[in-house]
Protein backbone atom coordinates (compact mmCIF):
# COMPACT_ATOMS: atom_id res chain seq x y z
CA UNK A 1 0.00 0.00 0.00
CA UNK A 2 1.43 3.94 -0.97
CA UNK A 3 2.04 6.18 1.70
CA UNK A 4 -1.17 8.39 2.42
CA UNK A 5 -1.96 11.55 4.18
CA UNK A 6 -3.79 9.33 6.68
CA UNK A 7 -0.43 6.96 7.36
CA UNK A 8 0.19 7.58 11.38
CA UNK A 9 -0.76 5.23 14.13
CA UNK A 10 -3.83 7.15 15.12
CA UNK A 11 -5.59 5.50 12.04
CA UNK A 12 -4.02 1.93 12.55
CA UNK A 13 -6.23 -0.88 13.68
CA UNK A 14 -3.24 -1.95 16.18
CA UNK A 15 -3.44 1.35 17.59
CA UNK A 16 -5.05 1.34 21.37
CA UNK A 17 -5.92 4.56 23.18
CA UNK A 18 -6.56 4.03 26.88
CA UNK A 19 -7.30 7.00 29.55
CA UNK A 20 -5.12 6.96 33.17
CA UNK A 21 -5.08 8.74 35.72
CA UNK A 22 -1.79 10.57 34.37
CA UNK A 23 -3.70 10.94 30.96
CA UNK A 24 -3.80 9.40 27.95
CA UNK A 25 -1.57 6.62 27.13
CA UNK A 26 -1.40 5.63 23.59
CA UNK A 27 0.03 1.54 22.80
CA UNK A 28 0.63 -0.42 19.50
CA UNK A 29 -0.71 -3.80 20.64
CA UNK A 30 1.71 -5.21 17.33
CA UNK A 31 4.95 -3.92 18.71
CA UNK A 32 4.56 -4.36 21.78
CA UNK A 33 5.45 -0.01 22.98
CA UNK A 34 3.73 2.90 23.32
CA UNK A 35 3.60 5.50 20.66
CA UNK A 36 1.89 8.58 19.68
CA UNK A 37 -1.09 9.12 17.07
CA UNK A 38 1.19 11.21 14.59
CA UNK A 39 3.73 8.29 14.36
CA UNK A 40 4.01 6.25 11.60
CA UNK A 41 5.47 2.55 10.76
CA UNK A 42 6.11 0.35 8.46
CA UNK A 43 3.36 -1.93 10.03
CA UNK A 44 0.79 0.37 9.21
CA UNK A 45 -2.79 -1.64 8.88
CA UNK A 46 -5.84 1.23 8.34
CA UNK A 47 -8.70 1.06 10.01
CA UNK A 48 -12.29 -0.32 7.92
CA UNK A 49 -13.35 3.39 8.06
CA UNK A 50 -9.89 5.07 6.71
CA UNK A 51 -9.69 1.92 3.45
CA UNK A 52 -13.21 4.03 2.73
CA UNK A 53 -11.73 7.09 2.95
CA UNK A 54 -8.71 6.58 0.70
CA UNK A 55 -10.64 4.94 -1.76
CA UNK A 56 -13.05 7.89 -1.64
CA UNK A 57 -10.46 10.21 -2.24
CA UNK A 58 -9.13 8.01 -4.86
CA UNK A 59 -11.91 8.45 -6.84
CA UNK A 60 -12.32 11.75 -6.73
Amino acid sequence: MKQSKYHCCATCINFKPEKTNQGMRYHCVRLGYETKPQYQFNCWEPKPHVVELMKKNENT
